[in-house]
């Protein structure tokens, strides 16, 4: 589905990602780790058209989507949710839901004026979403008043909800609770039972090696290895570069 080709990025002397060439597959879910400053996030932006790349190719679903706006690359069907909360902490749980489904800019304002113009089925998909998360009892309060794991939750129902053909998540359990990583891990494993195409930063590896087809590992901006987690966790390559062993 997703297809990297000899990917460039460098910001002055710095080989943020250095010749970098993989693929996500169709219904599963992907992981790419690394070690801190490997060039992880940098690839996810490069893709998601927040950084133009210096040479290179970014294929998805059959089209060229390199260095292309970001708007543009949502529309192809790419979801993401970031390292950082991106709330809007005076709507409630449902209106920053409410969002999501909506693709026209020029009604954005109205959206933030809290008048939900959504038909029943997408009111209807919106909770359906809310449960499967499972934010479904909080989801009347200000976005203000939830806890760190609660709005990780809340955003990833929004990338849930946009529409999508990929999910990118970067770093999904940061900073959250050893109960609530369970559960976003089932959370993970069930949407790709439905089919989602998932690919995923992490840095917790035992989250990340439980929930992964395939693992992708980059170090100083170059992919060192790849491949299933048990085949990952055994590379010495990884243990010196990830795991400093």
């Amino acid at each position: 589905m997703l297809k990297i080709k000899n990917l460039k990025k460098y910001f002055g002397g710095l080989k943020a990602v250095d010749d970098c060439s993989f693929e996500v597959e169709k219904g599963k879910i992907t992981a790419l780790i690394g070690p801190n400053g490997s060039g992880k996030t940098t690839v996810f932006n490069l893709i998601s058209g927040i950084l133009k790349t210096k040479s290179g190719k970014i294929i998805f679903d059959g089209n060229e989507i390199t260095n292309k706006e970001i708007s543009e690359i949502s529309n192809f069907g790419i979801s993401r949710l970031f390292q950082q909360a991106r709330l809007f902490n005076n709507l409630t749980v449902n209106e920053n839901l409410s969002i999501a489904l909506n693709k026209e800019d020029t009604k954005f304002l109205k959206n933030l004026s809290l008048k939900s113009n959504l038909c029943n089925e997408e009111k209807e998909h919106i909770n359906k979403i809310s449960k499967l998360v499972g934010i479904d009892e909080f989801k009347n309060k200000l976005a203000r008043n939830l806890s760190y794991g609660q709005k990780r939750l809340v955003e990833i129902a929004r990338a849930i909800l946009n529409p999508h053909k990929l999910l990118m998540l970067d770093e999904p359990v940061a900073g959250v609770n050893p109960k609530l990583k369970k559960e976003i891990a089932q959370l993970l494993l069930n949407l790709k039972k439905k089919g989602e195409t998932i690919f995923l930063i992490e840095h917790d590896m035992n989250f990340t090696l439980k929930i992964a087809d395939h693992v992708i590992v980059m170090d100083e901006g170059k992919i060192i290895a790849e491949g299933n987690p048990k085949k990952i966790k055994d590379n010495p390559k990884v243990l010196e570069a990830y795991l400093g062993d």
